[in-house]
């Protein structure tokens, strides 16, 4: 009996240390994640929005103008995050995200008067602006609680982001089957479901070194990469064979069941540290040891220890004075330091990144949001612009995790520049953009896969670079300015360039068919040269943008040649090793401290 009700206690105080575990903190993120990609799916529900208002091809990219803006701009959400805990923000993410969706999917089932168009860019605006707090709320705090591991963190995250728009599609189809507006209903309650769900457990802690850290990043990956297979799969044979609503149900039921399987992984992990600590009370002889060692290197005038005790000789250290917001805003500190909002943003290597992720994002996103009518007007069928948005989820989902994965690996082992990745990327864009442009037989099945894969691989790389060279203590705010490039660009060269080509190509050929437009219908374009010169700018944009990204490099090169992570390897050596617990007890003043050392 009393065996029993001791396994009880042990497992309730394992499932209470798993779920205020660092690990469940990463694992509602991906949950998190995964729900907060409806700016990508943009396509899916525009042409109902098109039909239902009337609105012509540049009224239709205005509105993906403010889509974009509202996604990306997130100075506002950076800055609550500065002052509040994580949960405030998710809770304002999850109320932008329902009141703005929900009002989109009452104007296009006529259950409100027709709004202004400038309502609906308000709108679409508010719901989209949801993704940056959600984004900063779990993402910022799960970088901060593994910074060693931030390009991997920033990969794996941002990768399910990526499939967010495959994983939305196999729910939509299983709970409303084709009813199409109701992807608008889905795209507003799931999200701010999911994001109150977790609102208390997303939370900063102290980062901690833990030997296996990478290791158990890999096994997320790996699930991922089986739920990306598995999406991709589906994506197959649903395009082949149709699909009953109770055969979706199945496969969406196969995708939930994968997006909870890091679950297991959270239990393994924390089983271990849990073993780890019961071993570490049960043998007190490594405090004794760390104990005594510390106490004579005390003695001595040498603590490098893992806790810096307080002595007379630490409080005759020179203080470093911290640096005010208003104050050295053009003399920053070397690359690497804690910059403040405005050294960083004046920094001309923020201003470099920046110009290059405003033409590379910007192009990519342009050629996303535009798939739709891309199929349509190069006389692909309506089965196939799903299955290009499909595509371009699931392999911008793979350009994330690459670029997260590799660019780290990379950068550890060769010392690799992060931001000559970034110039790779954009190169390669421009051949998917240069596909669309020439109309290469099924060319926008390629051009989908190329353009998912560069537009998922840049964002990691531009947060990573942005991290480490401006420091962690306002990567919230910096974050957000970071991705500010996205809706700049896509405004220049998605609704002044693209959007205004191809209604001037539209009202020519309507013009020579005899016809004009009345108010209120579509306008709609066919044949190749809709977009054609329209990418053809685009891709002489992207290709800028590589050349920019080149001076980065040079500028860099010798920053990234150095230990960039060292400094975040003795505060985490000061917090303690991951494996065990760290009690420390003591006074001010000149004091010692006994820590419980397992390792």
């Amino acid at each position: 009996m009393a065996v029993a009700v001791g396994n009880m206690f042990d497992t309730k105080g394992l499932i209470v240390q798993v779920i205020t575990g660092r690990w469940f903190v990463v694992f509602a993120s991906f949950l998190i994640m995964a729900a907060a990609g409806a700016t990508y799916m943009f396509s899916l529900y525009s042409g109902d929005i098109k039909r239902a208002l009337g609105y012509d091809q540049t009224t239709l990219n205005l509105l993906s103008f403010f889509k974009d803006l509202g996604g990306n701009v997130g100075i506002l959400s950076g800055l609550i995050n500065e002052i509040t805990p994580p949960w405030v923000v998710l809770a304002m993410g999850s109320v932008l995200n329902f009141f703005g969706y929900f009002m989109i999917w009452l104007a296009i089932t006529k259950r409100i008067p027709k709004p202004h168009v400038w309502h609906m860019c308000l709108y679409i605006c508010i719901g989209a602006n949801s993704q940056s707090f959600a984004n900063t709320g779990s993402l910022v705090t799960c970088v901060k609680n593994f910074p060693e591991s931030r390009g991997v963190v920033l990969g794996i995250l941002k990768g399910y982001v990526g499939l967010s728009g495959a994983i939305i599609t196999q729910l939509y189809f299983a709970f409303y089957y084709n009813d199409s507006r109701s992807l608008i209903l889905l795209i507003a309650w799931l999200p701010a479901a999911i994001s109150f769900a977790f609102l208390r457990t997303i939370r900063y802690m102290k980062p901690v070194r833990q030997p296996n850290e990478l290791s158990v990043f890999y096994k997320f990956l790996y699930i991922s990469l089986g739920l990306a297979g598995f999406l991709l799969l589906m994506i197959i044979v649903q395009k082949k064979v149709p699909f009953s609503q109770s055969e979706y149900g199945v496969s969406a039921g196969v995708v939930l069941l994968l997006l909870f399987l890091p679950l297991a992984v959270v239990f393994v992990e924390q089983t271990k540290i849990r073993r780890s600590q019961k071993l570490a009370f049960i043998d007190p002889s490594p405090v004794k040891i760390v104990a005594e060692r510390e106490l004579l290197e005390s003695a001595n005038g040498n603590s490098n220890s893992l806790s810096v005790p307080i002595s007379k000789s630490n409080i005759n250290a020179p203080v470093v004075e911290e640096t005010r917001w208003w104050q050295k805003v053009f003399s920053p500190p070397p690359r690497g330091e804690d910059y403040t909002i405005l050294q960083a943003l004046f920094s001309l290597d923020m201003i470099l990144l920046f110009f290059a992720g405003t033409c590379g994002v910007g192009g990519t996103l342009t050629a996303i949001d535009n798939l739709g009518q891309i199929g349509t007007s190069l006389g692909y069928p309506v089965t196939s612009i799903s299955t290009f948005v499909s595509l371009v989820s699931i392999w911008n989902y793979l350009g994330r995790v690459f670029s997260g994965f590799v660019s780290e690996h990379f950068l550890q082992k060769y010392k690799f520049p992060r931001p000559f990745m970034l110039t790779l990327t954009l190169l390669l864009s421009c051949v998917g953009h240069l596909l669309i442009a020439f109309n290469v037989r099924n060319g926008l099945y390629v051009a989908s896969v190329i353009i998912g894969f560069c537009f998922g691989a840049q964002w990691p790389l531009v947060f990573a670079i942005i991290s480490e060279l401006f420091g962690l203590k306002y990567y919230s705010t910096l974050y957000n300015f970071g991705g500010v490039a996205s809706p700049i660009g896509l405004y220049v060269l998605n609704v002044r360039v693209t959007g205004h080509l191809y209604d001037k190509e539209a009202l020519r050929q309507l013009a020579a068919a005899g016809l004009s437009r009345k108010d209120g219908n579509e306008l709609t374009c066919v044949g190749a040269s809709c977009f054609k010169l329209s990418f053809i700018i685009i891709t002489a944009a992207t290709f800028f943008g590589a050349l920019i990204s080149l001076i980065l490099v040079a500028r860099t090169i010798k920053f990234y040649k150095g230990d960039i992570y060292k400094r975040y390897r003795e505060q985490a050596s000061h917090n303690g090793d991951g494996g065990g617990p760290k009690r420390r007890s003591g006074r001010t003043g000149s004091q010692s401290w006994g820590v419980i050392d397992v390792g």
